[in-house]
């Protein structure tokens, strides 16, 4: 298989204090995520509350009879980490973060920036998207050609006709995954604002989460997608100022709720418009969920 994304993905770095930013990239990324498994044989890190699908020999039942709750031991292992990638498939991705590029461009190269940082310290990715013929999931691999295999699926599955969401995500690993995961949502602000929370919730108790919300261009701009009337706006209504001013305003109130939904749920986000400063915005993204995590 001939490397399309990777390459870019190489090339857009560059540009960017690639030996500074790599170096905080692997301390942010060390410091925040020890990897944390269940099992005797590794270094015992902390007790927590049980929850459905944890091992019943890890029980702590000295700890849970005074506590009066049922507790495990959860441990600490020299293991690589799991990240999940959980991009936003729908038909609304194709419409224009910006003038020039669409938000497609820059959920791939989102996600193939954190994948391509932490398939560098030989971490295993895999990834899972909502496609047009259903959801589609790419287990947890090593190496930079499973990362190219996912972006390229990725790219060609995401189409004018699937109406899929980024919650059938959600409940696909909430199902079938109980592994500790780095998850990185990447979705617009309809998809924000359409996850579940309860969702969200479950999901932490056992995962880091943490999600980039690709922008939507401005309603004067081309390719303009309308997140209320789920279709793209005509040219003759960005072209009317009254009407721009309107749905400009619209947007305002729809980006707040966006914020204080994801500040509630205590989920760590960036939004990104252009592919520009791609890997200035990935790394702030997990020095934001590190500060935000230990502050909590």
């Amino acid at each position: 298989m001939k490397m399309t994304y990777i390459p870019r993905i190489q090339g857009n770095m560059k540009g960017y204090k690639t030996i500074y930013t790599t170096r905080a990239t692997s301390r942010i990324i060390d410091g925040s995520y020890n990897s944390i498994y269940k099992g005797r044989s590794m270094n015992f890190d902390e007790l927590r509350e049980y929850v459905t699908g944890d091992d019943i020999k890890d029980v702590d039942w000295k700890a849970s009879s005074r506590s009066q709750k049922l507790l495990v031991r959860q441990y600490i292992a020299e293991k690589k980490h799991n990240v999940m990638l959980v991009m936003d498939a729908g038909r609304k991705m194709l419409a224009n973060a910006n003038e020039t590029q669409d938000k497609r461009e820059i959920a791939l190269m989102a996600a193939g920036t954190l994948a391509y940082m932490v398939g560098s310290n030989g971490d295993f990715v895999s990834a899972t998207y909502a496609a047009e013929d259903g959801v589609k999931h790419f287990p947890f691999k090593t190496g930079l050609m499973n990362v190219e295999r996912i972006l390229a699926a990725y790219h060609s599955d995401v189409t004018v006709d699937c109406r899929s969401g980024i919650s059938q995500s959600l409940e696909f690993i909430t199902r079938n995954f109980r592994r500790r995961m780095i998850m990185l949502i990447v979705t617009d602000a309809e998809g924000i604002l359409e996850i579940d929370e309860s969702l969200i919730r479950q999901l932490k108790v056992v995962h880091d989460i943490l999600l980039v919300k690709v922008s939507d261009a401005d309603t004067t701009g081309k390719g303009v997608y309308d997140m209320g009337e789920d279709m793209y706006i005509p040219d003759f209504f960005s072209k009317d100022k009254k009407l721009a001013r309107i749905e400009a305003q619209r947007r305002i109130k729809i980006e707040r709720q966006c914020s204080d939904k994801l500040k509630r749920l205590g989920v760590s986000y960036v939004c990104i418009s252009q592919l520009e400063n791609m890997e200035e915005n990935i790394v702030e993204l997990l020095s934001r969920h590190k500060n935000e995590s230990s502050s909590r």
